[in-house]
């Protein structure tokens, strides 16, 4: 039976972005199906009471050394945003939109390398329209839609489904109902996928 990775992600969580780069092909190789779900960690972080790790300096410190590791494992680039912490309500208000819209696969990627690939400011909205404008999308249309109630509404619905399910931080995949936090836990939803945990 052909099983769905669920993934909860924010387009502000560095390793959602390293996890994002490798969900594809774990799908593809399990035959599931891949249901990307955009949440507002921020959202997630008041519910719960859990906190951004680069609100702790210990913590800060050591995924700096962390995340250049997993990318190179992986294969893929990145750097850490010089303008982070970035407000991202804008952005994932962005994804609900585009998900509505079906333009996700162009919206998703553009993002996501403008952020932690790029290292461009998504909190200037004369950014983020240059981001969206060089991925064939209509930046000014997208400005509307994320202040339209059926967005807004899909990404609380999303944000709030999360904390319902349990979630506490991104990126969150889910398979079976089961849970799995963080980009280093992929190998288990991998597992998961193939029905081969113990």
């Amino acid at each position: 039976m052909a099983r769905t990775l669920e993934f909860y992600f924010d387009y502000g969580s560095p390793y959602s972005y390293l996890a994002d780069t490798q969900v594809e092909a774990i799908a593809k190789r399990t035959g599931a199906t891949l249901a990307r779900k955009p949440m507002l960690l921020g959202g997630v972080f008041k519910s719960t009471g859990n906190h951004s790790p680069a609100e702790l300096p210990q913590k800060s410190k050591w995924s700096g050394f962390d995340m250049p590791l997993w990318a190179r494992h992986y294969g893929v680039p990145f750097q850490r945003n010089p303008f982070f912490p970035v407000n991202t309500l804008a952005l994932m208000r962005g994804a609900a939109a585009a998900q509505l819209d079906g333009v996700f696969d162009r919206y998703h990627p553009a993002v996501f390398r403008a952020m932690w690939v790029e290292g461009r400011n998504l909190n200037d909205i004369k950014e983020v329209a240059a981001v969206l404008t060089a991925a064939g999308l209509d930046a000014q249309r997208f400005g509307n839609r994320i202040q339209e109630q059926d967005v807004k509404d899909r990404l609380k619905a999303t944000t709030d489904e999360a904390v319902a399910r349990g979630v506490f931080g991104a990126p969150t995949s889910f398979v079976d109902g089961q849970m799995f936090f963080g980009n280093d836990r992929l190998p288990f939803v991998e597992l998961a996928l193939k029905g081969a945990l113990p």
